[in-house]
């Protein structure tokens, strides 16, 4: 199978690290469940460590991140998981969605192994009014309009609550938006690597966005627009955990 995170995936497990409150939420979520699936598992993030794990994940690249000591991995797309139906209490899926080819499909056999579903994805509306989309890369909402929205998503998971997770300011886990207050953090191409909707985008294009970037920090006009950079507090940038059961 093709792998498209041999050019995007390297430098996961060091940047791409949980957060813990985060973390929380999605052990919130996956409530009572004793045995959980995590499909499109990545390198390991977001997997409950006091329950029994079987990750599910394509990318060989991805793979060879997870750290020692992880849950047993079966090489596999959402799309056709080799499980039996009901095999597990809960199912999890971490900012993978649209990554997968058949989105319905995978989550449709999401529901077929598990009782219970999470997954983590963002409300695009909500997401292309963050600054770094919003002033300077416009293109990723673009680019990203025909990926699965969090509507979509809910209705394939039917009836499905949905909660806003709001992301700290010292977010440890690198995904597009976790440094809203770090804007200097988005001028380092190795942070920019480990995002898929950055990495995705002509690199021409990010260069010139980074260079207007780097100049409004300079100037303090970003800092007009959004106020001082680090300050402590959360953000409520797009990200939410939808949660369905049987």
């Amino acid at each position: 199978m093709s792998d498209p995170y041999q050019t995007f995936g390297v430098g996961y497990a060091q940047r791409r690290r949980p957060d813990p409150r985060l973390a929380a939420l999605v052990e919130d979520a996956l409530g009572e469940a004793r045995t959980v699936v995590n499909v499109g598992a990545g390198t390991g993030s977001y997997e409950p460590a006091d329950r029994s794990v079987l990750a599910v994940e394509p990318s060989a690249v991805m793979i060879a991140q997870r750290p020692p000591g992880s849950a047993p991995v079966v090489r596999a797309v959402a799309e056709r998981l080799p499980l039996a139906d009901k095999s597990f209490d809960a199912g999890l899926a971490v900012l993978t969605v649209h990554h997968w080819t058949d989105p319905a499909r995978g989550l449709a056999e999401l529901r077929r192994v598990s009782r219970r579903q999470v997954v983590l994805t963002w409300d695009h509306a909500v997401m292309s009014r963050f600054w770094l989309i919003a002033d300077y890369l416009p293109e990723i909402a673009e680019a990203e309009r025909e990926l699965p929205e969090q509507d979509f998503i809910a209705r394939q998971l039917a009836p499905a609550q949905v909660t806003a997770m709001p992301v700290p300011h010292d977010c440890s886990d690198g995904f597009l938006a976790a440094y809203w207050n770090r804007p200097h953090a988005y001028l380092d191409p190795a942070v920019r690597a480990s995002i898929s909707s950055l990495a995705r985008l002509d690199p021409d294009r990010v260069a010139e966005a980074m260079r207007r970037l780097g100049d409004d920090l300079a100037r303090g006009l970003w800092q007009e627009r959004h106020g001082e950079p680090g300050a402590p507090g959360t953000a409520d940038v797009g990200y939410r955990l939808l949660t369905s059961s049987e």
